[in-house]
């Protein structure tokens, strides 16, 4: 539920976000989303949180990083870390979870309602945070898949659970549009 008057701020796990999205089989388009939620109050902000490798001119994420940076979101980035587990197999962290509390917390001032894109369940306490501070919380993500990308901690401490199936209609991006 929202209300016009309300001033709004999007906090977005991208990495997140995108494994949501992809298990309901569909890619976002930012634009949409972004012009979705300026529908519903007055969008103060809208942050998309990511880890980039080093050097890696090629990434994928870049064209959608560019874009963003130019389109209205501020974009917060980190150096994602590689690193081999105890198996042998390369992997790589970059969990975004520090700077999108410390955000959201200093920003809860200045706005009625944070709607954040993450079902991860670290975010409980930040969502508890906010709430005693007079925000409400709306929380995007799905349970439309196995398994649930939606923490159930997490949906219980929100105000509001948004199924991001629901909104897969109006955020998709074409398959014909580039990267938005």
């Amino acid at each position: 539920m929202f209300y016009q008057d309300e001033r709004l701020a999007l906090f977005i796990d991208g990495a997140n976000l995108h494994a949501a999205a992809k298990s309901l089989d569909f890619e976002i388009d930012f634009k949409l989303l972004r012009e979705e939620f300026l529908n519903h109050g007055k969008l103060l902000r809208a942050y998309y949180y990511t880890a980039l490798m080093e050097n890696d001119e090629n990434s994928l994420i870049k064209p959608l990083v560019d874009w963003l940076t130019y389109n209205g979101f501020t974009l917060v980035t980190k150096s994602a870390k590689e690193f081999t587990d105890s198996q042998g197999n390369p992997k790589i962290k970059g969990n975004m979870d520090i700077e999108l509390t410390v955000d959201a917390i200093e920003l809860a001032p200045h706005v009625d309602h944070i709607v954040l894109f993450s079902g991860d369940g670290d975010f409980r306490p930040m969502v508890e945070s906010l709430q005693r501070q007079g925000v409400r919380v709306s929380v995007v993500s799905t349970n439309q898949c196995q398994p649930s990308m939606i923490a159930d901690e997490l949906r219980r401490q929100c105000d509001n659970f948004i199924e991001l199936k629901e909104l897969r209609d109006r955020i998709r991006r074409p398959s014909n549009r580039k990267i938005q």
